[in-house]
């Protein structure tokens, strides 16, 4: 399974949207680039495996794999990324600002249902993280 995480760059943070086969599966809100710097920029564009993981913060949720010069990149519930992100990737119902968004929660059970049925018939998942600018 291969998602796609589009995205849109401004200076106050990047939202996107993950699709499946073309289909919408949620919003993201993402802290802005900043040259890839820990805890202050999103992750760079590329091609990532995804796990489960559970931590008593997040309970169940997605950890990318191998991000370049990062470690502990999550997909994680959060309605504000310069609030609640340090270089995750937050799922959201609807964006309601740059960097904001609302229903992150329903959102991530919305993205975790598709990829953990993906996950526990033993099939590889990725994302592939664009700009939507070059990914038309």
């Amino acid at each position: 399974m291969i998602l796609v995480l589009k995205r849109t760059y401004f200076p106050e943070g990047t939202q996107g949207v993950i699709e499946w086969n073309g289909t919408l599966v949620c919003y993201t809100i993402e802290l802005p680039w900043l040259e890839n710097q820990q805890r202050i920029s999103c992750i760079p564009e590329g091609d990532y495996v995804l796990r489960k993981r559970f931590s008593p913060k997040f309970q169940w949720h997605l950890h990318l794999m191998n991000v370049p010069g990062r470690d502990l990149i999550l997909i994680h519930p959060a309605n504000d990324a310069k609030k609640e992100l340090k270089g995750c990737i937050a799922p959201v119902t609807k964006s309601t600002g740059i960097g904001k968004g609302i229903s992150s929660r329903k959102a991530l059970e919305k993205l975790k249902t598709l990829v953990y049925a993906a996950l526990n018939s033993n099939e590889e998942v990725r994302i592939s993280i664009k700009n939507l600018k070059t990914a038309l």
